[in-house]
This record gives C-alpha cells, sequence and structure tokens, in this order.
C-alpha cells in the first residue's frame, strides 16, 4: 500500500493552508518552511530550485528584482521561501484578490509604512499604474542609504508588464525567469526522474503528481483555465477555442521551423495573424522561438525560426498523450524529446551565451548552437538513440560552416565517450552538471 509522505517542496505553487491565509491577510512570512502531505510513489523529496540563490544574490544588489513565469510554476512559494530567509519582516500581497488591491489604493501611503520591509507583489500586471509609485519610494529611500531589497514583483510574463516596468523603473530593477523544473532539480530525486519529467512535464503539481493520470487531469485543466481565464486576464482578446487549435498545431508541428502559411490555413486567419498568436504564447513563456544561426552571407541559411512548446508535459496533455508508453508508440516522440533538452540546456546557460540553430537549403543542420564568445561555439546535436547516436553527415558540414569549437551529441544513455577526435557524445545531465557548469 502506497504510503503517505511529508513532502516539502521550495517552488511548488502550493502553500500549507496556514500560512496561505497569514500570508493573504498581508501578514509577516513566518521563519519555517511551508510543508503539504502528498503520496508520491514513497518517497521523501525537497526540490530545491536552482534560481533561488541567484534572486537571493539581486535583492542585496537591486531595490527590485521582477521575478517572472507562467502561472503555477512556484514563483510564489519561492518568493515567500526567499522573503523568510532575508528579512525579518516581510509583506505579500496578492494582487488578485480586491482586499490586497484595496490595501494599494493609495500605495504610498501603504507602502510608506512599510519601509522597512521587502515587499512581495504577486501578480503584479493587475495593477500596472503603480510603477510611478514604486520608483518614487525607490528614489526616495535612496537618497535615506536603503538601496536594495525593497520590492518582489512576481510576474506571469503579460504583454505589457515588461514594457510598462523598462519606462519607469529603468536602472532600478532587474528580472529573472522561473522556469519549470529542469533536470539539475529533479536529478537526485529518484532513478527514473528524468522519464518522468519528460512525460508530465516540470510545473511542480504535474511532475509530483501520485500518477501519470492525476498529472494528465492537471495539465488538461491547466491548458484550460489558461485560455478561458488567465490569457484573457493577461490582455489578448482571442477565442479560447482558436488559441487552443493554435496551440495543438504548434504542439504536433514540435521542434520544427515555423510555417506560417500552413498553420494560418488550418485555423482560417491571415499569416499575420499567426504571427501575432505566436508572439502572445512567446510573451507569456508558454512557447520559445529558436531563431536561426545568420552570420555566414556565403550560404543560402534557412531564415525561418524553429518553435518549440516549451514544457514537454503541455505537449503531451495537448496531444493527447497520457502516458510514457504511449509517447514511445508517438511520431512526436523524437521531437518532444529534443525540445525537452534544448529547454533544460538553454535554461542553464549564462545570460551572456547567444543560442540559434543552423540550417542550410541542401540539408546541413545543426540542433543547437551555444555561442559563449567570438571563439567559443559549440554544436550541439540531439538524438534519442542509444544504439546508434552518430549525428548525420550534414551535422558535420555544419560544424565546418559554423566553426564550432566543441562538437556534442547528447543522448539518452549514461556512458560518455568519443565518436571521433572532434565528437563527443554524453548525456544531459553530464553537459549541464560538468561542461556547462565549466563554461560559466
Amino acid at each position: 500500500m502506497r504510503a503517505r509522505i511529508r513532502l516539502t517542496l521550495a517552488g511548488s505553487a502550493r502553500l500549507c493552508a496556514h500560512s496561505r491565509n497569514l500570508f493573504r491577510r498581508g501578514g509577516n512570512i513566518p521563519n519555517r518552511p511551508c510543508n503539504y502531505a502528498m503520496a508520491w510513489h514513497n518517497f521523501k523529496v525537497m526540490i530545491e530550485r536552482a534560481i533561488k540563490p541567484v534572486i537571493k544574490d539581486l535583492l542585496t544588489r537591486f531595490p527590485a528584482v521582477g521575478l517572472l513565469g507562467p502561472r503555477q510554476v512556484g514563483k510564489t512559494t519561492l518568493a515567500l521561501s526567499l522573503a523568510s530567509e532575508l528579512k525579518e519582516s516581510s509583506i505579500y500581497l496578492d494582487l488578485e484578490l480586491p482586499s490586497d488591491r484595496a490595501k494599494l489604493s493609495d500605495p504610498e501611503l501603504y507602502l510608506g509604512q512599510h519601509e522597512e520591509s521587502l515587499v512581495i507583489l504577486d501578480e503584479i500586471h493587475r495593477l500596472p499604474g503603480i510603477f510611478k509609485t514604486l520608483r518614487s519610494l525607490i528614489d526616495r529611500r535612496r537618497r535615506k542609504g536603503n538601496r536594495r531589497g525593497q520590492f518582489l514583483l512576481l510576474g506571469s510574463a503579460s504583454i505589457d508588464l515588461l514594457q510598462q516596468s523598462a519606462e519607469t523603473l529603468a536602472g532600478r530593477i532587474t528580472y529573472q525567469e522561473l522556469r519549470p523544473f529542469s533536470e539539475l532539480e529533479i536529478a537526485d530525486v529518484r532513478p527514473d526522474a528524468g522519464d518522468q519529467l519528460w512525460v508530465r512535464g516540470g510545473f511542480p503539481d504535474s511532475f509530483l503528481a501520485a500518477d501519470d493520470k492525476e498529472s494528465f487531469e492537471w495539465r488538461s485543466a491547466f491548458i484550460q483555465t489558461y485560455l478561458e481565464r488567465d490569457v484573457p486576464a493577461l490582455g489578448p482578446r482571442i477565442p479560447a477555442e482558436t488559441l487552443r487549435r493554435y496551440w495543438q498545431m504548434l504542439a504536433h508541428n514540435q521542434a520544427q521551423m515555423l510555417n506560417a502559411a500552413q498553420l494560418a490555413s488550418g485555423l482560417g486567419v491571415s499569416g499575420h495573424t499567426v504571427a501575432r498568436y505566436l508572439d502572445i504564447m512567446v510573451d507569456l513563456l508558454l512557447v520559445r522561438r529558436l531563431p536561426p544561426w545568420s552570420s555566414n552571407a556565403k550560404k543560402r541559411l534557412v531564415r525561418t525560426p524553429k518553435v518549440f512548446v516549451r514544457d514537454s508535459g503541455l505537449v503531451h496533455a495537448l496531444l493527447g498523450i497520457r502516458e510514457r508508453e504511449e509517447l514511445l508508440g508517438h511520431p512526436i516522440v523524437g521531437a518532444s524529446w529534443e525540445g525537452m533538452v534544448i529547454e533544460n540546456v538553454l535554461g542553464a546557460l549564462p545570460a551572456s551565451a547567444q543560442t540559434s540553430f543552423y540550417r542550410t537549403s541542401v540539408g546541413a543542420e545543426i540542433d543547437l548552437i551555444i555561442e559563449f564568445g567570438a571563439k567559443d561555439r559549440w554544436a550541439i546535436e540531439v538524438k534519442r538513440s542509444i544504439g546508434n547516436p552518430a549525428p548525420t553527415k550534414g551535422f558535420y558540414i555544419g560544424c565546418e560552416d559554423i566553426r564550432a569549437t566543441r562538437q556534442i551529441v547528447l543522448y539518452p544513455g549514461t556512458e560518455r565517450y568519443k565518436l571521433d577526435p572532434k565528437t563527443e557524445v554524453m548525456s544531459l545531465d553530464v553537459l549541464l552538471r560538468k561542461e556547462l557548469h565549466r563554461a560559466k
């Protein structure tokens, strides 16, 4: 019989009931973690978010930090965990609650009463007019010598949020993105955690569900809620069914170059409208647009970006794939795994790294190019094959074209070895833990 376990999770969207009620009343943050019981394969786990020390450091150097990410990715719990460690006095306001918004009817008066506190403003897009007040308060406190750790702003990446804050808080705020769980964050949880991350995706409530059925139901509900409530609340006014079909079409074409004409034909809209839909999904951090490499004017390079639904679990939910065996027999299996791998790699890179893919009209292709500098350019091929992970001739041609300094094949095996003097085969875990750590 499967036992109930105690799970401590820094970064889940869930809070213990007592703390949630306390925080929503604008109470002080207790100096203890939130725990909740959950049946999950008889394992006791604590998943610490990799970005936590980064945010913690930024709050000691900037007056305001913005933490962006999709709904249910764990922004609130991470913010509250940070608050309990950084300051004795912290205030949390959920701006989706009318009672908390009412406290900010006169934001200068209310926030002025909490000058010594770290103020966490959740769903900041609900109160866009507050940015000018924050700028004035930050500048006033700077003159008093209080130059850091004043505000932590949480947002679901509404389309206008970055523009509004950039205009009013320039030089006063820095942004970080909280992504779903990564391979690095879950690697030590259990032996098959990597496969589970691929199948279920990295949203905490999906990944940590009691079984695949519960996970699939959560993701299906998440998609429905995002389309019907969250997307309209964040600005765009698009029929939910139209956006669902568009999202499903992107999932069917996972890791492929954008074919705007095909999408437009399938939806019965114009190419311009398809481009607008893509911009919305990218702005909401649900879809990634990977640009083509374009530094070789002598080659006939593809100029169209590749498009990925960023969370593999959402890909599978959109396509009705409920569990691993069903996924392994589905035509999307290779593209799904490629998308999951590339998203993990991109999430582990320093902000200065430039990324793209390479494809020519005659077939030379590289799945991912990482440029750490003018003379440090990595070519990465993703191959979901243990028995024969050797890349095609087009990969080697592409490596010569871009003058790659490293040639890496990522595969699902565990052994690390060289295919030839320049090309090395390794797992995603080795790349993330060892090679990218050195590159940083």
